[in-house]
């Protein structure tokens, strides 16, 4: 059961139920959480879902602004004197084919940058996100009265490529707009039941780095391997060696994660190829491990090259990556109370930091204090016969997640009102001082 008793929406705490404005809004955005799933669009695509936000923002009065690092947009409402406050939320769905069996399951194939026939799901949420941002929006619009300041609602394209964030900063986010005092984001999965809220202080997630390996061979016929050196088999020598650096290299405690998520080599059964090509993503929480795990990975690349007698060193290509989300503890100590209050006291949950990525590190790096919220979308029910079983539910990116749409929902526009309602009752100077130097 949700309750907002903070600002914005006023509901009594005999009550129990959930505030008016927030089911208003919740029937309000369904059919658009409805239309944007069953229209995903990948990453850098983003059009049709920009312009259905862009018009249902200006439809509430906000100042929209389009096309902001390719398919952004942003949304002001100026409301006199106060801070500028940032609420995000993500664009893209992912080439992923969907299997959840729901009546408005996507059936979208689209062409994707390489050329590919691929499926299209929002297998991450962002559709949630999106129809959030939307309620939130209209929360907002309807207690004007109870909040002061500037609020900026954005749109960002690419989040699964993270180079959405930092396009939209390119484009002059936070100079030819209002510099944020502080920014938000929420993101739901299955590792809490919907209804609850998570919160982690500090590092909340990994940066990460993604690794293009090309392994140089000698080709030749299959049946003669003496008269080659074979790229496959230094590949498949390579892959198992990176896998000690984790455990033999780092300090046991320390989180190193090195996956080889692909590898492309070969056309036949009898041709020994040329090339061996491999794909790795990179997940640690520290500078420091950083930069040891990503030199670790080029000595051994290049030795294993080197003992097998390669004609040519292999090359290594950082394709993108991120730094990691670093939460803001000051805000984490405001903001659990309003969310307790809006809630209750048992839905708010502290949990560890999680070894995904994602690119709204970008906004932190800009000097501005902010905050990224675990929201559950697991149903309960199923959440414990899981943990009873010690299974899991299905993750984000999987064919089968499918969040406990009414209650996340609705639980994530509620949060995102209470703190947005809250941060807007302040002074700008109030809000920066929350802001310290992150630790290395």
């Amino acid at each position: 059961m949700l309750i907002l008793v903070l600002l914005c929406l006023t509901v009594s705490a005999e009550d129990r139920s959930a505030s008016q404005d927030v089911e208003n809004a919740y029937s309000d955005v369904l059919p658009l959480y409805v239309d944007i799933h069953q229209n995903p669009e990948l990453s850098g695509h983003e059009t049709r879902t920009a312009a259905k936000l862009a018009t249902r923002l200006r439809e509430l009065g906000y100042e929209v602004s389009e096309h902001i690092g390719n398919t952004g947009i942003i949304a002001l409402m100026k409301n006199g004197y106060g801070p500028t406050v940032m609420l995000r939320t993500e664009l893209d769905a992912l080439p992923v084919e969907e299997q959840t069996g729901l009546p408005y399951a996507s059936k979208v194939h689209v062409k994707d940058d390489s050329g590919r026939d691929v499926p299209v799901m929002h297998a991450c949420g962002h559709d949630l996100h999106m129809a959030a941002l939307v309620g939130t929006a209209e929360i907002m619009t309807r207690n004007k009265d109870r909040w002061h300041g500037t609020l900026m609602l954005i749109g960002q394209p690419a989040e699964e490529t993270v180079i959405g964030a930092r396009a939209m900063l390119k484009d002059g986010l936070f100079t030819r707009f209002p510099r944020p005092d502080a920014v938000f984001a929420f993101h739901v999965s299955n590792e809490l039941p919907a209804g609850k809220i998570g919160i982690i202080p500090g590092i909340y997630n990994t940066n990460a780095d993604s690794l293009r390996i090309m392994i140089y061979g000698k080709g030749g016929h299959g049946s003669a391997p003496h008269t080659a050196v074979d790229p496959i088999v230094i590949a498949a020598r390579t892959i198992l060696a990176l896998q000690t650096i984790a455990s033999r290299e780092i300090k046991p405690g320390e989180l190193a994660v090195v996956t080889v998520g692909y590898i492309h080599a070969g056309t036949k059964n009898n041709i020994i190829p040329d090339t061996a090509e491999l794909g790795l993503t990179v997940r640690t929480y520290k500078t420091n491990i950083r930069k040891q795990v990503l030199a670790a990975i080029a000595r051994i690349t290049k030795a294993e090259a080197e003992a097998a007698g390669a004609p040519k060193e292999p090359s290594i290509e950082r394709e993108g990556g991120t730094n990691a989300v670093y939460n803001e503890p000051a805000l984490a100590q405001r903001l659990r109370p309003v969310l307790e209050s809006a809630l209750g006291k048992n839905d708010v949950v502290t949990e560890e930091p999680i070894t995904a990525s994602e690119d709204f590190s970008a906004f932190l790096e800009q000097g501005v204090s902010g905050f990224y919220f675990s929201l559950g979308g697991a149903n309960p029910k199923k959440f414990a016969e899981a943990n009873a079983a010690g299974t899991q539910l299905p993750s984000n990116h999987s064919s089968l997640f499918a969040p406990d749409l009414d209650t996340a929902l609705r639980t994530a526009i509620t949060a995102e009102a209470a703190v947005l309602c809250n941060i807007l009752n302040s002074s700008p100077e109030e809000i920066r001082k929350l802001t310290t130097q992150r630790p290395q």
